[in-house]
């Protein structure tokens, strides 16, 4: 065979959209370095997730993170909830490219999130 057809005839055999990895909180955390995050493979057609919920009840305010895959329709928006006897204020941010939803300042080495993409991706295949 053809050096030159090989390479051809092996994309043929990859899938037609690679998935999406974002990180994920356990649970919604009071500090953004708080967030005991994971990298998850999300569903076909989401982004990542990060959103910021301010709660407030006269002089008591509480901010709680969250990072997940979410659908395009839930990008961008703002909104008000009221839950556990606070009225709290939430902002949804998205964004498209793998593990792009990371806290500003990182607890863990950058390699670590990528090598652990890898390590999913592989096991995934």
């Amino acid at each position: 065979m053809s050096q030159m057809l090989r390479p051809l005839l092996l994309l043929c055999f990859l899938p037609a959209v690679v998935p999406l990895f974002c990180f994920t909180c356990v649970f919604p955390a009071v500090s953004p370095l708080d967030c005991i995050r994971f990298p998850m493979k999300c569903p076909a057609g989401q982004l990542c997730l990060s959103s910021k919920a301010v709660g407030l009840r006269g002089d008591f305010r509480v901010v709680l993170y969250e990072k997940s895959c979410v659908l395009p329709s839930l990008c961008g928006l703002t909104g008000e909830k009221y839950a556990m006897g606070l009225n709290f204020t939430f902002t949804n941010e998205c964004c498209n490219t793998h593990l792009c939803n990371a806290a500003a300042a990182h607890t863990a080495p950058y390699w670590t999130g990528t090598l652990l993409t890898l390590l999913l991706s592989y096991s995934v295949w």
